[in-house]
């Protein structure tokens, strides 16, 4: 069984997914803001489509890599039956490399140009996006999230410069920005047969063994995959009815929009990826409050950070102009952040831990039907893109509120109050940045930031008491043992003239000092880990 995970570890393991995703969001940076002002917006169009398209390729493991997940995230890397592992990612790749030949004939034949290059790059990736899928899972599972942080930072970066090679060459081709996405793919495999190799290498299991527990796998992995997905497709659907009843370039601002908003969750995914795991490993008592105490510091954020549209939207004006319309767009887009983060970073973990994946599939299931009735509906009976925008939004925030229902049945947590609350605020946002002028907007929505803060004045209050004395005691703690540690050292400092002492105090000297050792051994590791018994820190601790 894997050790139960600590604060320290579970601190450290944040910490380094948020470098990874500083590095993607950087990434996200140049193809979200500086790809589109070099490549016309047809090009971009067509790319967004591919972008589209490939990131549903991972549903043809048919659950397989999420129950690996949910069955095997409680051991560590070396308790796992390798052998077991690698028979399966073979049959994985058999049928992922079948389903690429098919994909790959058949829009040889169905489509013609833009649209047959777009598909026969998502046909490559059916095989490149699961390869990669099945190595960052297998990092997260067993908490090697350092390897993880490798694997994604070697991808962005690839990614990332590549593309910029192709801006500075001034390759305007979206073909080119697709190879670039497969490239990123093969070097992310790379480093998991770096690290991984026990799990690709090696003998195989008999196919009859094999089948058996990929069948367990499916079985337990296929509803949390169809859970995941769905609530992709919840904003895909839209997407993809947009891209079928208008034209590409309308398509093209639309994505634009979509793409900046989603750069902002790059930072709930690092978060997210550590937190399963983690909850995995906590002891289930302390899990409803640790929600409690989450959410009432995501909220808080996401609404401020909302007030940065005001800003950027000035900026994206003069930089991307032929994007003026997108401006529009994102203004009624970007509370989905606000409602998909809450998704992706707690109610989705919760059900998880406390397996309850087919609640996350009722939400998601209910969520898409309602949202493609309404998408269609604005699509083609009313043929009104604000309409459908503002239905997405609606959508999602639904499915969220749906989703931590379920989570409160669960874990018996009582928050309606906070549904009310924050349905104000989205609709309030959408409509100081969409039917105000800019910087009235910004001031009307600072008022209701405002009173949304005084309304929550206590749980604000009482978070920021519990970080500022968290800080106090870990400061006076490590300074100190500092003082202590440095006064220790400078009693044993050897004194000159007393070379000659006698065996007796030679002897008492030692074990002093290897007491002395000791101790400050021990010292330092507090220092280090922050692992201290003082009981003030630990309350503090708790009740952040």
């Amino acid at each position: 069984m894997a050790k139960q995970i600590t604060t320290k570890k579970f601190t450290s393991n944040v910490i380094l997914s948020i470098i990874a995703q500083i590095i993607s969001l950087a990434v996200s940076f140049v193809m979200t803001l500086i790809v589109p002002k070099f490549i016309d917006t047809t090009q971009y169009s067509y790319w967004q489509k591919y972008v589209l398209y490939v990131n549903y390729v991972g549903v043809l493991h048919f659950g397989l890599l999420d129950g690996m997940v949910l069955r095997y995230s409680k051991y560590d890397y070396d308790e796992l039956d390798k052998k077991l592992l690698r028979s399966q990612f073979v049959a994985l790749l058999t049928f992922t490399g079948i389903c690429t030949l098919l994909t790959s004939f058949i829009t040889s034949i169905a489509f013609g140009d833009a649209d047959r290059i777009i598909f026969i790059f998502v046909a490559v990736g059916i095989v490149t996006k699961n390869i990669v899928t099945y190595s960052s899972y297998l990092f997260q599972i067993t908490n090697r999230i350092s390897k993880y942080v490798i694997l994604s930072i070697g991808q962005r970066v690839v990614y990332g410069l590549a593309v910029v090679l192709l801006l500075v060459c001034k390759c305007n081709n979206f073909y080119w920005f697709c190879a670039a996405d497969i490239l990123c793919d093969l070097v992310g495999i790379a480093i998991g047969l770096i690290f991984n190799r026990g799990l690709y290498f090696g003998k195989l299991m008999p196919i009859r063994q094999v089948a058996g527990e990929m069948k367990i796998n499916i079985a337990s992995g296929i509803i949390l995959m169809l859970a995941n997905w769905s609530a992709s497709l919840l904003v895909g659907s839209a997407k993809m009815i947009t891209e079928w009843r208008w034209n590409e370039l309308v398509f093209g601002k639309v994505a634009f929009a979509f793409s900046v908003s989603n750069v902002f969750l790059v930072f709930v995914t690092a978060i997210s990826v550590v937190l399963f795991p983690s909850l995995k490993r906590i002891d289930s008592e302390k899990l409803p409050q640790m929600y409690k105490s989450i959410r009432s510091i995501l909220s808080p954020l996401l609404f401020f950070m909302m007030l940065f549209y005001f800003v950027g939207v000035k900026i994206l004006e003069l930089w991307l102009p032929d994007y003026f319309a997108s401006l529009t767009y994102l203004g009624i887009l970007l509370p989905i952040i606000i409602y998909s983060s809450k998704v992706s970073l707690l109610t989705n973990n919760y059900l998880k831990v406390y397996r309850k994946e087919k609640y996350m599939l009722i939400a998601n299931a209910i969520s898409i039907a309602l949202g493609f009735a309404l998408f269609a509906l604005c699509a083609y009976a009313f043929n009104n893109l604000i309409a459908l925008l503002s239905c997405i939004v609606f959508v999602v925030m639904f499915n969220s509120v749906l989703s931590e229902i379920f989570v409160m049945r669960t874990i018996h947590v009582k928050i309606v109050k906070d549904f009310i609350i924050e349905a104000f605020m989205t609709v309030g946002f959408i409509l100081c940045a969409s039917l105000l002028d800019l910087w009235v907007g910004f001031g009307v929505y600072c008022g209701l930031f405002a009173i949304y803060c005084a309304i929550n004045y206590k749980s604000l209050a009482e978070l920021f008491k519990s970080i500022g004395k968290i800080g106090k005691h870990v400061s006076a703690y490590k300074n100190a043992v500092v003082e202590n540690v440095t006064a220790t050292a400078d009693e044993n400092m050897p004194i000159e003239g007393n070379a000659a002492a006698d065996e007796s105090d030679e002897s008492q000297t030692a074990i002093k000092h290897d007491e002395t050792e000791t101790d400050r051994s021990g010292e330092v590791e507090n220092i280090d880990g922050l692992e201290t018994p003082n009981n003030e820190i630990q309350g503090e601790t708790e009740n952040l």
